[in-house]
């Protein structure tokens, strides 16, 4: 190892801010397996799957459709 490193001419990470939090979440086994079997289908681990389908629609602000009865 080097006594001293030079970093005058480094460069921030361009990744550091899409740095992913861990959460507890609750959600119906039915979705999870939805998610798992089509995880499998297109070869994306479903934790990714499920990440890449919320980014998308919070990207596109989609927002629920609720009916109360």
């Amino acid at each position: 190892m080097k006594d001293e490193y030079d970093f005058s001419k480094s460069i921030k990470n361009p990744y550091a801010k899409k740095v992913k939090k861990q959460i507890s979440i609750k959600i119906e086994e039915e979705t999870i397996e939805y998610f798992k079997k089509l995880s499998a289908k297109v070869g994306i681990p479903y934790q990714n799957l499920m990440n890449s389908y919320l980014t998308d629609c919070a990207n596109k602000h989609v927002e629920p459709k609720l009916e109360w009865s």
